[in-house]
């Protein structure tokens, strides 16, 4: 392996499953996947890293780069609304803490907070991600003699593949993820709503979560995006489909050739 153009790998961490993909260059290779199941004793992403620990474990990646995917199983979202009287980053942590702790219903002080990045006067995405997980893959990256290069929810991936072509105004962006979708609603140029919850893997659970969606931000439908991976077939939802019907019968690799 050369050093001076390290091969790459990335693994996506979905809702039972973990999959690993590698690009070097132009080459794309998909590596496969595995299956993980967890019981009450345990949060899902410890079986998470235990399966993605075996599929490292089975290739030469000494020295290589590696960037994770992981799936709204192991996020949490919530919309922190603009605020004048915040005037620092500790504040700002702060103030997207107490929203989710209202959200939820319960502190969230073993998660690690990230905010998107928008102007002065909008609201902000806010995501908050297990410490303890983000811990665990710098270990195994570690372990496994890699450099873990980046840790990123597939919403955030997803929805950056996808802007340009969302187009201006307002809209509907859906990641309806294997079990689990979150919607992002944007109005007036900001952000108005995410919505993130277990959801069928059918048109008619889909569509009822977003009209639910749109009824709670008190508007009517705007154009919807939908980024499905994994599905074999195209939605009859009426939707704007991004990155195209999956070839795949994986929906890990399905998600990992959308942004890849």
């Amino acid at each position: 392996m050369s050093h001076l153009s390290p091969d790459k790998y990335c693994a996506v961490l979905g809702a039972e499953g973990v999959g690993l993909g590698r690009w070097h260059g132009r080459q794309h290779q998909w590596l496969g996947s595995r299956a993980f199941s967890c019981d009450a004793a345990q949060p899902a992403w410890a079986a998470a890293l235990d399966a993605l620990g075996a599929l490292l474990a089975e290739q030469p990646m000494r020295g290589a780069q590696l960037r994770v995917l992981l799936s709204a199983r192991f996020s949490r979202f919530c919309l922190v609304p603009w605020s004048d009287a915040i005037g620092t980053p500790r504040e700002l942590d702060a103030y997207a803490r107490a929203c989710f702790e209202n959200l939820y219903g319960q502190a969230l002080d073993d998660w690690r907070i990230v905010l998107s990045p928008e102007p002065a006067g909008a609201a902000r995405i806010a995501t908050a991600l297990p410490e303890a997980l983000l811990q665990g893959l710098h270990d195994l990256g570690r372990l496994s003699r890699l450099r873990l290069r980046s840790v990123q929810p597939y919403l955030m991936a997803a929805y950056n593949r996808c802007s340009a072509q969302l187009g201006q105004g307002d809209f509907l962006f859906v990641l309806a993820e294997p079990r689990r979708s979150v919607l992002l609603l944007a109005a007036g140029g900001t952000w108005q709503q995410v919505l993130a919850q277990g959801c069928a893997d059918t048109d008619q659970a889909l569509q009822a979560l977003i009209e639910r969606t749109c009824e709670l931000a008190g508007q009517q439908p705007p154009r919807v995006y939908l980024h499905a991976p994994g599905r074999q077939q195209a939605s009859t939802i009426a939707a704007v489909q991004l990155c195209g019907v999956a070839t795949e019968a994986d929906p890990l690799c399905a998600m990992w050739r959308a942004v890849a």
